[in-house]
């Protein structure tokens, strides 16, 4: 581990554990509050089921539209995950489709719609930064205030095309550069399990409202985690897919660096596994075909590679012991119960995961520059003035974005005639893992070091997101899945593959649901 980055690390971790009852003081008489228990049982049911209960009249879409509408009415003012709603476009577009499927079942036509909209009917909320049209597209920004999307992101118009409904776009940190769901222009979004800790960003916001029963499918995007730790953080299945199956067109940030598209990728979360590979499969359209989501897989042939961390070192905070014995229970039931082969090979190139990230990452160019003057592009803000302004009530930038220029200025003290190294380091790990994993190999691993902690206290557990950040800059999917809760809190782990091999990711994570009870809703 370079000096600078042991150094910062050490610090960090010092400040954590001194720190830490300042935080349990500030936010221990909140430590009991969540959302309300699901009296609702049309929000138990997964996409799937209500897509099916929708098409046989079991349900009306306008039924489920409105239970959902009534449940995000009744959790927001405690999450605070909305940014703008379109509750009655909605169920009017809910009052059409039963309209039409009345016509259909008339016709006897019913079963072709399981092909040309397998999820009509069915409510979705959306990541303010995937853009739907007409609606907030700011994503955190003071400057950006009231600018709305133009036209649907690719992944939203696929989803809508397949007959989706959706409902509303939700919270994201300042141009989603950070780890936990908050910014200037709209506040804090709160973890429904416990609303005095982040639900971890940048799809904070989206994840919330899943775990809350409030949403029955998501669409999101993950650059460093944004997907896999909110998913982690609040107890739901979120997939980061290979890159370049799904399209990224309306994302905001966009940068023309010509390894964005390789990093980003925008993918699905949802609150029941099954509902993975349908979503997948709609918002991978014509590029489907890539990742043949139609193979089934046998989860007693594939090989089990698992870590519980990815080195011990006193610059890094500890995984919880608690989701070390959840990747260590994952990996012992798809061996001892299912047959799958156990790999006692560890990739022990992991250790450098922070230079390696930082190193690949920061490379891009055209990332947004925090501290440059929207009024005068020329003109580049002094960081300690602007951290002093933040403190002072009257910022113009949150504490994370400053936080992520100071980051991007310094690169964690890594020396300059290092970076290419680092780079070096990731492309031959991506080589080693490929090789490794194959066709039919998967990592059981963590997803973050912590649990969901308290709200500001994500500067302390920086470290944590080197177990998401690298796979994006590896290019390799991931699945979290949720196991259990502790003290309260969700736990969850991340199943990775070899790229292209998505469907052993979703596979594993259905088998895992089926043992280990997947999401669990608050009661």
């Amino acid at each position: 581990m370079e000096v600078g980055v042991r150094i910062v690390g050490v610090v960090l971790r010092v400040l954590n554990f001194i720190l830490a009852p300042l935080f349990w003081l500030r936010w221990r008489k909140q430590d009991h509050l969540r959302v309300p228990p699901i009296r609702n049982t049309v929000l138990l049911q997964s996409a799937s089921e209500l897509a099916a209960a929708i098409r046989s009249g079991k349900l009306t879409s306008e039924e489920v539209v409105r239970s959902f509408i009534a449940r995000i009415k009744e959790v927001n003012p405690l999450i605070n995950a909305v940014v703008q709603e379109i509750f009655c476009a909605a169920v009017a577009r809910a009052i059409e489709v039963d309209l039409m499927l009345q016509e259909v079942r008339m016709k006897g036509s019913i079963d072709e719609l399981m092909v040309t909209k397998p999820l009509l009917g069915v409510p979705f909320t959306v990541k303010e930064s995937c853009s739907l049209r007409s609606m907030s597209n700011s994503v955190g920004c003071l400057e950006h205030q009231g600018r709305l999307a133009q036209e649907d992101g690719g992944a939203v118009r696929l989803v809508t095309a397949a007959g989706a409904i959706p409902l509303l776009v939700s919270n994201t940190p300042e141009l989603c550069l950070g780890w936990e769901t908050s910014n200037l222009l709209r506040g804090a979004t709160c973890n429904p399990y416990r609303l005095s800790a982040t639900p971890g960003g940048s799809s904070g916001g989206e994840a919330a409202l899943l775990a809350s029963g409030a949403s029955a499918l998501s669409v999101s995007s993950d650059i460093a985690g944004s997907i896999r730790i909110p998913a982690a953080f609040c107890g739901v299945f979120g997939h980061k897919p290979t890159p370049g199956i799904i399209s990224i067109e309306g994302h905001v940030p966009t940068l023309t660096d010509e390894n964005y598209p390789k990093f980003l990728t925008v993918g699905p979360m949802t609150r029941y596994a099954e509902d993975l590979p349908l979503m997948l499969s709609v918002m991978a359209a014509q590029e489907g075909y890539r990742l043949e989501l139609h193979r089934p897989v046998a989860v007693d042939q594939l090989r089990i590679y698992h870590m519980t961390e990815a080195t011990k070192s006193i610059a890094l905070l500890s995984v919880h012991p608690a989701i070390k014995e959840a990747v260590l229970k994952a990996t012992d039931y798809l061996h001892s119960k299912c047959g799958a082969t156990l790999c006692d090979e560890k990739f022990t190139e992991l250790e450098e995961s922070v230079e390696m990230s930082v190193s690949v990452f920061f490379a891009m160019k055209d990332i947004p520059n925090m501290l440059q003057d929207p009024l005068d592009p020329k003109h580049e803000k002094n960081l300690l003035m602007e951290i002093m302004k933040y403190f002072n009530g009257n910022g113009s930038r949150s504490l994370q974005a400053l936080g992520f220029a100071l980051l991007s200025d310094k690169l964690l003290f890594i020396p300059q005639h290092r970076l290419a190294y680092y780079r070096e380091r990731a492309r031959r790990l991506k080589n080693i893992m490929m090789e490794k994993l194959g066709t039919d190999g998967v990592l059981l691993y963590p997803v973050h070091s912590s649990l969901a902690h308290y709200h500001h206290q994500v500067f302390l557990r920086a470290s944590g997101v080197m177990y998401s950040m690298l796979f994006n800059v590896l290019g390799f999917p991931a699945t979290v899945v949720p196991m259990g809760l502790h003290r309260g809190l969700p736990v969850a782990i991340q199943v990775i593959a070899a790229p292209y091999q998505d469907r052993l990711c979703l596979a594993v994570a259905k088998q895992l649901e089926e043992r280990f009870g997947g999401w669990q809703p608050i009661v």
